[in-house]
């Protein structure tokens, strides 16, 4: 097991992560929507201002390309009504 060294931004981008996934696990849509915006907008930021490696661009931008994806419709006033 190797030791995995990260920076402050990855941390930072992990606890927004972590957040989208603890989001979507209690079916909070909009607060996993919002975090997403903040996951894209801060990732911009660190690429921009460049703390992060270009392995973990591709990395994050995965991520994130698939949180898009998985999130696409993904909010509570595209649910219809059961009742």
């Amino acid at each position: 097991m190797g030791l995995f060294f990260k920076n402050k931004s990855e941390d930072e981008l992990d606890n927004i992560l972590s957040s989208i996934h603890m989001n979507m696990a209690n079916n909070y849509k909009d607060a996993a929507q919002k975090d997403l915006i903040k996951f894209e907008e801060q990732l911009s930021d660190i690429i921009n201002a460049g703390k992060i490696s270009t392995r973990k661009i591709g990395y994050y931008q995965k991520i994130l390309d698939d949180l898009k994806i998985q999130l696409k419709g993904y909010t509570h006033k595209d649910q219809k009504p059961n009742w």
